[in-house]
């Protein structure tokens, strides 16, 4: 996993004082966010971050730091690209707030009214799915449900066949009762601005957004860049080590996570936040109107769990907050190797941007509450150690839990205790929404490989019962799992579920959603 900074971490020069004899909170310089993100590079092992913040409207600090591949060794800058991963979905939600002051629409229109092929397992939710509710998390679908269709890789599935897919996604509670974060629904949300709009959501976003606000190098997606040559790669942890990784969903997640930008450019979109939707020398010209603008950051839907004294909630597109008394408005973005956040405390007219390319959360988790704590006036937080050990005991757990199932698996090898034939297992079987799994022999072996998601390929070892393991090719992904077989009449294999093994699995690896049954 990430290479472990073992030293006792405090934050050199960050928000100590000790000019009165006791310990203050303090707003960085930029040195001092410097020291925080060179620090925040080597404890997390993230080759690359950049880091800006906007004050009052104007950019303080915009910088680079590390390199963008380990493959190049190039430096990270202020203009160096990132997938800002779901912090599209802002930019969506803000789509659809345009079209609703052009009166083309409502928060509150019906989706059949947009898409008449739309439809949910349950016919009630069907008929009754707004624009709003595509947008807050609330559909009764669990944790990242679907996301196997755009995650890791989607090689044949096409937005028509996402959207007819929904039909066999069952619900884990009852319809707008219950927070569960879903991409899908954002993916339908840009169907949403292009058939209302007539143009490609891609087109929507970079023509009356991007365009407009003079974010020059930032694109739709990776693909529609017109300049590759200061990227980043992405980059996953593993034994120790960092893996390159490639793109993680294809053109047609867009909506729901495939803008590409740099923290130069980003800045002016967080600022145009700042001010309603406003932007220019003036301030003169608008994106959308400052009713759109109060409704992107008010809550819809309450998140579970959160502070008592405080609240918790999603908006359109945001995460919303109190923070030592102050309002925010916050979203962070994962792809494949990359992880990113945006923050906003509109009262202090104050926005934080971290891009990094390692999907280490804890690393722009750190910077940005390091920044945040001298606005604040949060005293006495070293960010990075408390990070840090939390990471470092999580990832001790997982390892456990994986370490005991390989375990197992060598002490009953040994015992050369009876195994099962393997060929009572081969076949094609399908899961409605996910599509063919082929289960067969391959230079010897017992083999996995998934017809629309071809990462999702690897060897199978006999676990126990009617239980093996799948070890992926790919082992960025780290998402090895359990495959249980049911069996017929014949002992035959004619069905199969998985299982993560590591509890730290990412939740688009949603295993629990899928149920395979025998083609052939």
């Amino acid at each position: 996993m990430q290479s472990l900074y073992r030293t006792k971490t405090k934050l050199l020069l960050a928000i100590a004082l000790f000019s009165t004899g006791s310990l203050q909170a303090q707003i960085l310089t930029s040195k001092q966010i410097d020291s925080v993100a060179e620090k925040t590079l080597s404890t997390f092992n993230v080759p690359g971050i950049a880091v800006a913040v906007i004050k009052d409207g104007k950019v303080i600090h915009a910088k680079g730091y590390g390199v963008r591949s380990i493959k190049t060794n190039l430096k990270v800058d202020e203009n160096t690209l990132f997938g800002v991963a779901s912090n599209t979905k802002a930019f969506t939600a803000a789509a659809l707030g345009m079209l609703v002051d052009e009166k083309k629409l409502t928060w509150d229109t019906k989706v059949i009214d947009v898409i008449p092929e739309f439809k949910m397992y349950d016919p009630y939710v069907t008929s009754e799915f707004t624009v709003r509710d595509l947008l807050t998390h609330r559909s009764g679908l669990g944790l990242g449900a679907g996301d196997l269709m755009i995650w890791p890789d989607s090689s044949t599935v096409d937005k028509k066949q996402l959207i007819h897919n929904l039909r066999y996604l069952k619900p884990v509670s009852s319809f707008r009762t219950k927070y569960d974060y879903d991409n899908l629904m954002y993916i339908v949300a840009g169907d949403v601005v292009a058939r209302v709009s007539g143009m490609t959501y891609e087109d929507f976003i970079e023509s009356k957004i991007i365009k407009p606000l003079g974010m020059s190098k930032t694109a739709a997606s990776w693909y529609r860049l017109k300049d590759k040559s200061n990227v980043i790669d992405g980059h996953a942890p593993y034994e120790d080590k960092l893996l390159p990784v490639g793109l993680s969903f294809g053109e047609i997640a867009n909506a729901a996570g495939g803008i590409y930008s740099s923290v130069t450019d980003m800045s002016k979109w967080v600022i145009a936040m700042i001010n309603g939707g406003k932007y220019g020398d003036n301030l003169d010209k608008k994106l959308f109107s400052s009713t759109v603008a109060r409704e992107l950051w008010t809550p819809q839907t309450i998140i579970a769990g959160g502070n008592p004294s405080s609240f918790s909630s999603y908006g359109l597109g945001w995460f919303l907050s109190s923070v030592n008394g102050k309002f925010q408005a916050t979203h962070t973005g994962g792809l494949s190797g990359i992880v990113t956040q945006v923050t906003i405390l509109p009262e202090l007219k104050l926005g934080i941007i971290v891009l990094t390319n390692q999907q280490s959360g804890a690393a722009f988790n750190s910077i940005t509450n390091s920044i945040k704590d001298g606005y604040l006036d949060i005293k006495g937080m070293d960010r990075i150690k408390t990070y840090n050990d939390n990471r470092l005991r999580n990832e001790k757990q997982a390892k456990e839990i994986v370490d005991k199932t390989w375990a197992d698996i060598a002490t009953a090898q040994k015992a050369n205790t009876a195994k099962p034939d393997i060929k009572n297992y081969f076949g094609t079987f399908k899961d409605a929404w996910f599509g063919e799994v082929t289960i067969s022999e391959v230079n010897g072996k017992m083999h996995f490989q998934a017809k629309n998601s071809p990462k999702l390929r690897g060897d199978m070892t006999y676990y126990k019962g009617n239980t093996f393991i799948v070890k992926w090719y790919d082992r960025s992904l780290d998402a090895d799992a359990f495959v249980n077989f049911s069996l017929n009449n014949n002992a035959m294999a004619d069905g199969f579920k998985l299982e993560a093994i590591s509890p730290l699995t990412d939740f688009s690896f949603d295993f629990q959603d899928l149920d395979f049954k025998i083609t052939k």
